[in-house]
């Protein structure tokens, strides 16, 4: 199935845009370069593209041995392995699921799980060296759009998967010895709630829980941890569709990209209070903050990264270009450098990016 109804052909790789200088504001505080403790010089490439069509989802785990990127490849029925050393990539492994694989997520070291649409469950793996090895498919009665990881330690899981379409979700108790199913409980929440993302933080409540962007019911709703079977509580609605909802680092604020309408919006969540923020015609799809002020927004074919002020006015707006419909952002310091970098799914094209900080520095101011 086609995940933009009105997107109908895949959009060519844009040059890398050069960092143009001069261009800057007063100098910024430290945390809007998302500069990590004891950063050193940058060296070598600024980015790369990895052959890795269509890919819906993935993430990337970084451990003392290096990161590793499993992602699935949507049209090609496939999850798959990447090493990411330093400024390279390098495929280790793809395995065929049933058709149309959504998303993926680390559950450990050694295991990944992906939400496959058709077989309607996820799918876990277990690498074996570079290898990927299918240990258990667990089914949750629908087809799965995501799956994020809630909790896990000792062997125990618990998931939550959300579907492609449909107000179910569920939540999956998963042993990994594999004596015993999975144990699935479901709740009803939203039409098509995409991206849940864990909070620290909730309006109104003590303690954080999780936050997702429904769709197709314009809104942006959550449940908390103290009782997640509950009910969600709305926590905005929109006139325009809420592709992604993301917190900043400190969790004060929730960020939501907004696919149409010329702005996308962010959430306070101590106070509950909406601010908009001035965005292209076409909005965006997907969203990573820096820090409480400095976010980036995922488009196409283009990252946008705007300062804001505390009204969520917009100081500055620059970009970076990417290979596609970026609609997949994860921040993290790849190649080690202290310096966080952005893994770029494009959910269109053959090629996915890793583009390496200071991502302020790097990218071209928008005149």
């Amino acid at each position: 199935m086609m995940l933009f109804r009105w997107f109908t052909a895949a959009t060519p790789t844009v040059a890398m845009l050069a960092l143009v200088g001069g261009c800057q504001m007063q100098p910024l505080p430290d945390s809007v370069n998302a500069t990590l403790p004891g950063a050193g010089p940058v060296a070598g490439a600024e980015r790369i593209s990895i052959d890795l069509p269509q890919a819906w989802g993935g993430e990337v785990r970084c451990t003392v041995s290096g990161c590793l990127l499993g992602a699935v490849e949507h049209e090609k029925n496939t999850v798959v392995l990447h090493r990411l050393e330093g400024r390279t990539a390098r495929l280790l492994d793809r395995q065929p699921v049933a058709y149309h694989p959504d998303s993926a997520v680390w559950l450990s070291d050694s295991l990944l799980a992906a939400a496959v649409e058709t077989s309607a469950g996820l799918d876990v793996f277990r690498v074996d060296g570079e290898r990927l090895t299918r240990v258990q498919q667990l089914p949750i009665g629908f087809g799965p759009r995501d799956v994020v990881l809630i909790e896990g330690g000792a062997g125990r899981f618990r998931l939550l998967a959300t579907p492609y379409k449909g107000t179910e979700v569920a939540w999956i108790d998963w042993h990994e010895d594999n004596r015993a199913a999975a144990n699935v409980e479901k709740s009803t929440w939203c039409e098509a709630p995409w991206h849940p993302t864990r909070v620290s933080k909730l309006p109104g409540a003590k303690g954080g829980g999780v936050a997702v962007a429904c769709l197709d019911d314009r809104k942006v709703v959550a449940v908390s941890d103290a009782n997640m079977k509950a009910p969600p509580q709305v926590l905005a609605s929109f006139n325009a569709i809420p592709r992604q909802a993301r917190p900043s680092p400190s969790g004060q604020w929730l960020y939501v990209a907004l696919e149409t309408g010329e702005r996308n919006a962010r959430i306070h969540m101590d106070s509950g209070e909406l601010q908009w923020i001035a965005a292209p015609p076409t909005g965006a799809v997907a969203v990573a903050p820096l820090s409480d002020d400095l976010v980036i927004w995922g488009d196409d074919s283009q990252l946008y990264l705007q300062q804001l002020n505390a009204q969520g006015g917009v100081l500055e707006t620059r970009v970076l270009g990417t290979s596609g419909f970026s609609t997949g952002l994860q921040l993290v310091d790849v190649d080690g450098d202290r310096q966080l970098d952005v893994v770029v799914l494009n959910s269109s094209g053959l090629r996915s990016d890793v583009i390496y900080g200071p991502l302020w520095d790097r990218a071209t101011r928008r005149n």
